[in-house]
């Protein structure tokens, strides 16, 4: 990491990544095809599906985060999904709430109390293989460890993993969604802590090839509450998400 990375993490992230909201055809085909990579033909955890997309039925009601090189847009990086609750049917769970429907703890949030329009689920972060250069890494999903913070003569800094989680708060805030889940590996929070941002567990862990935990952030406290350090990273990407989201027209 060199010295201006270090004194500015939002200079450091422009130098090797541009990150996307993908509303448009080519961008979202681009996430599911990094998807299919990763999830099918990478890490195996789902199938290939005839039409070689990696889809399901929240992305008809989901946003998309993008992750390309910044030299180099065409080379692809990474992706992430803001699930938001489905405008047919607003009622219907989110991901977690059906894949944690019997480890959810109620009495710390109770989320049929809250108002499903202000509320929204990260999930589907896949980072393609040459990008997860940690030995034995190609074949597991992406996750921060204290490694990837470097040591105090060498520090570097984990940008892919941070940048994708910090693009979908981003879409959060701006779709003024107050309470964003996910569901995590049990060292996220730790990690995350670190750089102020405050993760809550909501129920007991699940093992589904790994172990997550179903957790939730409160948007805008994450932002105000954000490390004098991150904030430059922050102010980056979400400068990046805002400028590819076309404006509203007059008459909305």
């Amino acid at each position: 990491m060199s010295f201006l990375e270090r004194l500015n993490l939002g200079y450091g992230f422009r130098q090797y990544f541009r990150i996307d909201a993908a509303l448009d055809d080519e961008r979202r085909d681009n996430v599911f095809r990094i998807r299919r990579e990763v999830h099918c033909e990478e890490l195996k955890h789902e199938p290939e599906r005839r039409d070689r997309c990696q889809i399901d039925e929240y992305d008809t009601h989901s946003m998309h985060c993008l992750l390309r090189q910044a030299n180099h847009p065409h080379k692809l990086v990474g992706c992430t999904r803001l699930v938001l609750p489905n405008p047919a049917d607003p009622a219907a769970p989110l991901p977690f709430e059906r894949t944690c429907a019997a480890t959810l703890d109620r009495t710390i949030i109770d989320t049929s109390r809250l108002p499903r329009e202000r509320m929204a689920e990260i999930s589907r972060l896949a980072v393609r293989g040459i990008y997860r250069r940690r030995k034995g890494e190609h074949r597991s999903t992406l996750t921060i460890r204290d490694e990837d913070f470097g040591t105090k003569t060498q520090p570097r800094f984990p940008y892919i993993p941070v940048g994708l989680y910090m693009g979908a708060i981003s879409l959060a805030a701006h779709k003024n969604i107050d309470m964003l889940f996910m569901l995590t590996e049990p060292l996220l929070a730790d990690h995350f802590a670190r750089l102020g941002v405050n993760i809550r567990r909501i129920g007991s862990p699940i093992s589904n090839g790994s172990t997550r935990v179903p957790s939730v952030i409160d948007v805008q406290s994450v932002i105000r509450s954000m490390r004098f350090m991150m904030k430059p990273l922050w102010r980056t990407v979400d400068r990046e998400i805002e400028s590819s989201i076309p404006p509203l027209s007059p008459q909305h």
